[in-house]
């Protein structure tokens, strides 16, 4: 629980275009210090709401409150406008200098020369571009451009950042510089951070809370542990990377655990049910362990079934399993471990899980 006050507020929001509601957020609070992530897929409103909590975009309905105070009306939203910063997947520079690029906020603001001096060196050492002081931003990179209109957002010490995919467009080692660098700056300055993506990396990596999007609405938000190992829906838990999401009925309870039939097999779970409930149960592939049948696993898991790989997927870092346990079962194990135990199109296993890591979904519709 965050204990520190909430700063913005945004209430009852509805946004429409062309006769159709596009943005329904019924109450969405951000707490001073942390940073909250807008995630979704494509078209699920992240930068739309962005704009309004920003407010660059005027909803139909609803109210901002910054501060505890009313930001509707003109003369308050300018007063909001200047205590902000946002930045945007694509740079958005001057044909200047990287100096007064991030100047350029300071001097809008009226800050004395000498003041700004002092705060744009210490900022583009920050993002570590000092040594660009003095180029123009016609001839910066990608990733260059990007570092510095995140230093000219951060130089105006906003009470609010707001970030629109910023690192989504980088080459992938420009990128993962840029985030470390991004990190260091959030544990220094302690600001206030509001950002989209789609990423769900970039999403664990920097905020303090979650907040999943879907046509328009914020359907859950929590803190990043919550979002990934309790999704509330179907939808959620796919996003989430919850790829294992398998339908049952509950067969047996006993003391707090339960067996659910899948087809002609048993698993067992922690929850609350009856017996002949419909549920649909996730289960994440990091929490699935895999062994030989001739060497199975040691583990004390309840849940553990002989399996038959299908098919095996490189996601990344790790190999993507895809198994047939009398149902489809999905884990991720590292080159070392494929090699190891001998994993390919065909291979038989043993595929072990926790009681714990059976994660309940009530069955809708």
């Amino acid at each position: 629980m965050n204990d520190n006050p909430i700063i913005l507020q945004a209430c009852d929001i509805i946004l429409q275009r062309d006769n159709r509601t596009t943005l329904s957020i019924p109450h969405l609070a951000v707490h001073q210090g942390e940073v909250v992530s807008l995630i979704g897929p494509n078209g699920a409103g992240k930068t739309s709401l962005l704009l309004v909590l920003a407010g660059l975009l005027r909803p139909m309905r609803g109210t901002l409150r910054f501060n505890e105070n009313n930001i509707t009306c003109s003369s308050a939203l300018l007063a909001y406008r200047r205590s902000i910063a946002m930045v945007f997947q694509e740079p958005l520079l001057l044909h200047t200098t990287v100096f007064n690029n991030v100047a350029a906020g300071l001097k809008m603001r009226g800050i004395p020369h000498a003041e700004i001096r002092r705060i744009v060196p210490y900022i583009l050492e920050r993002f570590h571009i000092e040594h660009l002081a003095q180029r123009s931003s016609k001839a910066l990179s990608g990733g260059e451009a990007q570092r510095v209109s995140l230093a000219r957002a951060f130089a105006v010490n906003p009470r609010i950042v707001f970030l629109d995919e910023p690192f989504s467009s980088l080459d992938p080692p420009t990128r993962e510089a840029l985030l470390q660098d991004f990190e260091s700056v959030l544990s220094e300055m302690k600001t206030t951070v509001v950002f989209a993506t789609h990423h769900q990396d970039e999403a664990l990596r920097l905020a303090d809370r979650m907040a999943v999007m879907r046509d328009g609405t914020v359907v859950q938000i929590g803190t990043c542990e919550e979002v990934i190992n309790a999704p509330q829906d179907e939808f959620v838990a796919t996003f989430v990377g919850m790829e294992t999401l398998l339908r049952g009925m509950v067969t047996e309870t006993k003391n707090g655990m339960v067996t659910i039939a899948v087809g002609n097999q048993r698993v067992t779970a922690i929850a609350d049910a009856r017996v002949g409930e419909e549920l649909l149960i996730g289960i994440r592939p990091e929490h699935v362990t895999l062994g030989t049948v001739s060497a199975p696993h040691t583990t004390s898991a309840r849940n553990m079934f002989a399996a038959t790989v299908v098919d095996v997927v490189l996601k990344g870092l790790f190999y993507k399993v895809v198994l047939d346990c009398g149902f489809p079962l999905t884990a991720f194990v590292t080159g070392q471990s494929r090699e190891a135990l001998g994993i390919r199109t065909g291979t038989r296993l043993t595929a072990t899980f926790k009681a714990t890591a059976v994660h309940i979904l009530r069955k809708k519709g």
